[in-house]
């Protein structure tokens, strides 16, 4: 079964509807299939329901398919550096069903492990609790959260080999592995596509047996938020005596 693809565009050939559920990797702009995201919008696959930990930014990873309206729903549980997002959630015209974060990771992870449902203490007696089942366990009240099952997962991954097993850098490695196993069918971008067998076993984060299709392309570093420190001034011990010899 080759599951190597010479784009994002055909490997998405056939997995695109309208309304369907998409199960996107990636913490906050490190490790988002940008390549595959990019190519929903130009298929102009519309009313999805996209479940991922945020929403990109304005004119970047998923922010870019809030600005074409081809997003009905968010399942998230951080949105707060899209003001676009902002602006259609506040005027009704997104759908949004806001996760704790651990929750979310683990209803991805329950959905690909085959569990219907988990009770969670993350959440009582607030508005995340509200219409959803309730029970105690020695003593303490739970809520009952519903794993995710995608009608599609995109990820992206550093290396793969052309057999599907994924390996992550760092940061990146987090929501991709639980959103791509609760896929039913997963496409997955990379870096680098090295040969079969050359892959440490130990060192593989995903197996291939989760990935349906695969392709590799050059990608965009971006940085969320660049945080710099102010330069400090000098010290008088610093300068003192500079120019002379010692």
């Amino acid at each position: 079964m080759n599951k190597v693809y010479a784009d994002a565009r055909t490997a998405l050939d056939g997995l695109l509807s309208d309304g369907m559920l998409i199960a996107a990797g990636g913490f906050g702009l490190c490790g988002i299939p940008e390549l595959l995201i990019a190519a929903i919008r130009e298929a102009g696959t519309k009313d999805l329901t996209v479940a991922s930990n945020n929403a990109g930014v304005d004119g970047f990873g998923l922010g870019v398919l809030l600005e074409t309206r081809q997003v009905r729903k968010m399942m998230s549980s951080y949105v707060g550096e899209n003001a676009e997002f902002m602006r259609q959630y506040l005027s009704g015209e997104l759908e949004l069903e806001f996760n704790p974060q651990g929750t979310l990771a683990e209803r991805m992870r329950a959905g690909g492990a085959g569990i219907p449902g988990f009770y969670t203490k993350t959440g009582v007696g607030t508005v995340v609790a509200e219409g959803k089942p309730q029970m105690d366990f020695d003593g303490q009240t739970y809520v009952l959260e519903r794993g995710i099952v995608a009608d599609l997962a995109i990820v992206k991954a550093w290396r793969a080999d052309p057999t599907g097993n994924l390996q992550f850098r760092k940061t990146a490695r987090n929501f991709n592995v639980p959103a791509a196993t609760c896929g039913r069918v997963c496409v997955a971008e990379v870096e680098e596509i090295v040969p079969a067998g050359s892959l440490d076993p130990d060192a593989i984060h995903l197996p291939g047996i989760y990935v349906h299709r695969l392709i590799q392309g050059e990608h965009e570093k971006r940085i969320e938020q660049r945080t710099l420190r102010p330069r400090p001034e000098p010290r008088p011990e610093d300068t003192a005596g500079a120019g002379s010899e010692v």
